[in-house]
């Protein structure tokens, strides 16, 4: 029992999401944003690549960071909950930094890069299921090929996916897609923004979208369940590893840091729906 708590608790930890950027906001119970109408680059200028304190090589995942995403189409997103969203921010990083950030550095100083690098091209690997039917939801043919060439490869001649042989050595570029793009691909708009204890940033639509992929995340299916939440704990403790000091770097740069996150997440979801160019795609460690 004494294990079962620990790992609990570990575990719970690991799950916080330490995404985060600057940006801008206007008024308290709505604000605008701007994605982007034209291309950006694989690693923005306006992203704090130079002040983290060890991003070791590893390139952003989704593009959170990426704040160079251009000035049309506004939109205004409600936050009639802020009072009870500044409290989960505020809790969510406490957690983040006396709990997952400290873990991270632990696991950095035993394991490394190159380890780290694969066991984070492993659950990119796995997670592909979430990627595939999304695509496929959408209407991506050619995006549900790509990813289906490329877990094939990487499963085979990348070792189970711990080597990313299929953007390393075919070329293959991957796109982030989830449950709430698809939602949004039809229409749905983000609704009320809302920050998740422990799972971060999010919104209405969003937080539909995380249960619609929850049932095809394979790692939930995993058994006992002690497997299934110490993979979880794995996969954020390990991409936490190879962001250290991005989120810090964010906070020291914002004047409130509530507002410059929820002004970022609420722009980075719109140009993914949107299928901005260079917003979509996924970075994996070569």
């Amino acid at each position: 029992m004494k294990f079962y708590s620990v790992l609990s608790i570990v575990v719970a930890l690991a799950l916080v999401s330490g995404s985060a950027i600057a940006g801008n906001t206007v008024g308290q119970s709505g604000y605008m944003t701007s994605s982007s109408g034209s291309e950006s680059s694989d690693e923005s200028t306006g992203s704090v690549h130079g002040v983290a304190e060890s991003v070791e090589g590893d390139e952003f995942d989704a593009d959170i960071f990426q704040d160079d995403q251009g000035q049309s189409d506004l939109a205004v997103v409600a936050d009639p909950f802020e009072g009870l969203n500044r409290a989960m921010f505020f809790f969510n990083d406490k957690l983040y930094m006396y709990g997952l950030r400290p873990i991270a550095k632990g696991y950095v100083k035993v394991v490394p890069t190159v380890a780290r690098k694969g066991v984070k091209n492993f659950f990119t690997n796995l997670l592909f299921p979430i990627r595939f039917v999304n695509a496929l939801l959408q209407g991506k043919g050619e995006a549900a090929g790509r990813e289906f060439s490329a877990f094939f490869i990487n499963t085979t001649l990348g070792f189970g996916g711990l080597n990313n042989f299929a953007q390393k050595y075919v070329g293959i570029q991957l796109e982030d897609e989830d449950f709430g793009q698809t939602l949004g691909s039809y229409g749905v708009g983000s609704g009320i923004y809302l920050v998740l204890p422990v799972l971060g940033p999010s919104s209405f639509r969003d937080a539909l979208g995380r249960a619609g992929d929850w049932f095809i995340n394979p790692i939930n299916y995993a058994q006992p369940w002690e497997l299934s939440w110490g993979a979880w704990g794995l996969e954020k403790v390990s991409w936490t590893s190879l962001h250290i000091g991005e989120y810090k770097a964010f906070k020291d740069a914002s004047i409130d840091p509530y507002a410059a996150m929820r002004n970022a997440y609420i722009q980075n979801r719109k140009a993914l729906v949107d299928d901005v160019a260079g917003a979509q795609k996924l970075k994996n460690s070569k």
